[in-house]
This record gives structure tokens, C-alpha cells and sequence, in this order.
């Protein structure tokens, strides 16, 4: 059964079903908040180290921000119990998950063509430390609550939060390692991001996102 017929079928009014709804709303309201300060720090400390890898990672949450603001819009009013609007808001999600991908590999073509490598800052470690502790949290959650829903949408939006836990791994593994000498390690674990990135798109698009 597609997600479309399994929201038209199921008994969406009940107090379960709407509670599920008003977490998913909820998280993702949340999840705005931390990513306007996340980006504003992660930019700033990016500028401050002269780091691509942290200005990047900063940058990407308005990304990920884009998909939180289109599950908010999916759970508000009307549209709550509206299978045309999970179809809209589905696909909206895939198609930001669709643009973080080439954002990551221009951002890794161009750390190469300048021979960029990520610097050490204080308060980059700080922010990146904190999203690695919760996006996994919050987007385990929201795919537990997208397999509630039949929602992809919701689901799509835990991918990209688990995605950008990954960046932030990459952004910290790449800061302590490159004093090895293995400058190669973040833009690798951003080429492989941008490969689930295109993966989960497709996902959310067939509306397959709400499967585990």
C-alpha cells in the first residue's frame, strides 16, 4: 500500500494519529531554531578559522531548514489531515535533499582546486560537537514518527538531520586528522553524504521514506 492510501485509509482524526502529528510539527519547529543558531555559529567560526569545510557546513543548514519549514507547512491546519499535501510536501523534501547533494561536491571540488584544508576553531568543534550529540536523536525520532505518519516527508526530514550529523563527524574528524596529514578524509565523507543524499531524495519522492 503507498503512503498516499495509507493516510487516506487511516483513521487520521484519532487522538494517536494527531498526536504524532503535532511531535512531527513540533520537532521540526525545534529543529529550526538549532539550525539558525548552528548556522550563524558554524559561519562564523568558519570565517574566523578560514575554514571551507566549517563555512560549508554552516551553509548546509539552510538546507536542511528548507525541509523542516516544508513539514511544519505539511502539519498545519488543514493540510494535517490532507494526503495532497503529504504528496506536495514529499516531494518538496526530496528536492532539497536533491540540492544538498551537488552542494557537497562542488563544495569538495572546490576544497580541492584551492588545496583547502579545515583549520582548527574552538567554537566550530563546540557547535559541530553538539549536532553530532543530537541530530541523530532528533532524526531517529522523526523517522520513527514519518513510519507513524505514512509520512516521507517526515521521514526525509530525519534523513537530512542524520545526514547533517554525519557532516558535522566529517567536519571534526577532518579537523583532528589533517594534523596527520589526512587531509582527504572530509571530502570523501562528503562525496559518500551527497550519494545518501541523492538515495534518500529518491526515497521520499516514491514516497518509500517512511520505511526503516
Amino acid at each position: 500500500m503507498v503512503p498516499d492510501q495509507r493516510i487516506h485509509e487511516h483513521p487520521a482524526a484519532s487522538a494517536d494519529w494527531l498526536r504524532a502529528a503535532r511531535a512531527a510539527r513540533s520537532l521540526s519547529m525545534a529543529t529550526l531554531v538549532w539550525l539558525g543558531i548552528e548556522s550563524t555559529l558554524g559561519l562564523a567560526a568558519g570565517f574566523a578559522a578560514h575554514s571551507l569545510a566549517l563555512i560549508g557546513w554552516g551553509l548546509s543548514s539552510f538546507v536542511e531548514a528548507a525541509a523542516s519549514l516544508i513539514v511544519v507547512w505539511r502539519f498545519t491546519g488543514a493540510r494535517t489531515l490532507s494526503p495532497s499535501a503529504e504528496r506536495t510536501a514529499r516531494r518538496a523534501v526530496a528536492v532539497s535533499c536533491w540540492l544538498l547533494a551537488p552542494y557537497l561536491v562542488l563544495h569538495v571540488a572546490y576544497d580541492l582546486d584551492a588545496g583547502q584544508r579545515s583549520a582548527p576553531s574552538v567554537l566550530g568543534v563546540v557547535v559541530t560537537a553538539f549536532s553530532l550529540i543530537s541530530m541523530p536523536a532528533l532524526g531517529m525520532a522523526k523517522r520513527r514518527l514519518g513510519a507513524r505518519l505514512a509520512s516521507a516527508a517526515t521521514s526525509g526530514e530525519g534523513a537530512q538531520n542524520l545526514i547533517c550529523a554525519a557532516m558535522a563527524a566529517g567536519v571534526l574528524a577532518s579537523l583532528w586528522l589533517n594534523t596527520l596529514g589526512w587531509w582527504w578524509v572530509d571530502p570523501a565523507v562528503a562525496v559518500g553524504l551527497a550519494v545518501v543524499a541523492v538515495r534518500e531524495g529518491g526515497r521520499a519522492w516514491r514516497g518509500h521514506g517512511c520505511c526503516h
